[in-house]
């Protein structure tokens, strides 16, 4: 398959499971954050060095890719480890044994366990621990992003790991050949993610209807636990259940609210790897009228020409008017939720010392982390000086005053526009 041919597909850019294809075969499975632009990086000149001389040979060999949308990154992965394991895709096989890779089981007990296993450790952890296995999903190739998932599935659906279930009535149990009862809440019941298996505050119908939609979404299938769960949720209420019916609305709400960040922060610093050919410098600037209808915009430098086409514009909501400090905040913090967009190498602002500093504390709050450099105009709006890393400022100097100007263009433009159009309306 050729780049003119992959350019024609028209891919979404959002998140979801792309398949390289070849007639009704699937070669190669994968996720992303946004499908078109992971998708297109299978066409970068040094795809052999980056995936390997066999990935290249999967890209000559397919036809088209077919892409599946998701909700969220999270569902993006879920759904791959789903698909690989049922097509088995040739490419995916070839890239590392499975015995490295990482599966969630599911144990074989009234109170099931979820657990992260490796694939080598599989049946001795089975067999020390004496579990039996109702089903696994896998393999996950990432361990880290695994672990984060599941930091994010357990909030929705929490369960049970290690905490030995609390015995009813009189009912003792056995372990390591003791007698126990166990009533005192775990560390995880404390902290919302385990369901009170250990403390006896969830009964085994209502446990086992957790894991069922635990287990459909692992499968992918959302639209089915958003049926159940609404399903339950009425059910509950109407037997005045209504400890249950919130706890199975709050499953519901969080379920339609993906919250998938770490997630996606990997993904991107995975792109940034894979698409390390094209720098990309992105600067700020704000424009008021005596503290009213502010705006800010985004311009962006890519390899030391402007991509226009990536250019943005925002009207500013949440800040004081003139205080440029918060408006800063506000468009960076607005910026950056939008995790879909490429990532930029350097990020510049409009100003001085103050600025810099402000946009270092926003984006260290939001757990990102890109060099912030900051041009100092005199009392003409001229640039006087650029505050930064030495190294980057003296390799970028001409594109980061480029950006810069044409940030300040830009944002001007723009209130122009706005303003203008608020005077025609009045």
């Amino acid at each position: 398959m050729e780049y003119n041919d992959f350019k024609k597909l028209k891919l979404p850019d959002s998140p979801g499971v792309y398949m390289f294809m070849k007639g009704k075969d699937i070669l190669y499975i994968g996720k992303a954050t946004s499908l078109r632009a992971r998708a297109r990086s299978y066409f970068s000149k040094d795809i052999v060095f980056t995936r390997g001389a066999h990935i290249e040979n999967m890209v000559r060999l397919s036809k088209t890719v077919r892409a599946k949308t998701t909700d969220s990154v999270l569902e993006a992965l879920v759904l791959e480890s789903y698909l690989i394991k049922k097509h088995k895709p040739k490419y995916n096989t070839d890239e590392k044994d499975d015995k490295s890779f990482n599966f969630i089981i599911i144990t074989k007990e009234a109170f099931p366990r979820i657990l992260i296993v490796r694939g080598r450790d599989l049946l001795g952890e089975l067999k020390t621990k004496n579990y039996k296995l109702k089903t696994s999903f896998g393999p996950f190739p990432k361990g880290g992003e695994l672990r984060e998932a599941m930091k994010i599935i357990r909030k929705i659906f929490p369960f049970r790991d290690r905490c030995l279930p609390a015995l009813q009535g009189s009912t003792l149990g056995i372990q390591k050949g003791r007698t126990f009862v166990s009533s005192k809440p775990c560390f995880n019941r404390q902290i919302g993610l385990c369901p009170g298996v250990c403390s006896g505050e969830i009964s085994k119908q209502d446990y086992s209807a957790q894991i069922r939609n635990l287990k459909l979404f692992l499968e992918g299938k959302k639209k089915t636990v958003v049926k159940n769960l609404e399903r339950e949720m009425k059910t509950a209420s109407n037997n005045h259940l209504f400890e249950r019916a919130g706890e199975l609305k709050q499953m519901l709400f969080s379920l339609n609210h993906i919250q998938d960040v770490a997630l996606i922060k990997r993904e991107m610093r995975g792109w940034q790897r894979e698409e390390s050919e094209i720098f990309r410098i992105e600067s700020y600037d704000a424009a008021h009228l005596s503290g009213k209808n502010s705006v800010a915009v985004m311009t962006v430098i890519e390899n030391g020409e402007v991509n226009k086409n990536e250019y943005r514009k925002f009207k500013l909501r949440g800040t004081a008017g003139a205080d440029d400090l918060a408006s800063l905040r506000e468009v960076l913090r607005r910026r950056f939720n939008h995790f879909e967009w490429r990532m930029p190498n350097i990020v510049v602002v409009d100003g001085g010392v103050n600025q810099k500093r402000r946009a270092e504390k926003t984006l260290k709050e939001m757990g990102i982390s890109v060099p912030i450099v900051a041009v100092v105009k005199d009392e003409f709006h001229k640039p006087r000086g650029i505050l930064g890393e030495m190294v980057l400022v003296r390799a970028h100097d001409r594109a980061i005053l480029l950006g810069n100007s044409e940030a300040h263009r830009f944002a001007i433009k723009y209130h122009r526009e706005l303003r203008d159009k608020l005077f025609t309306h009045k």
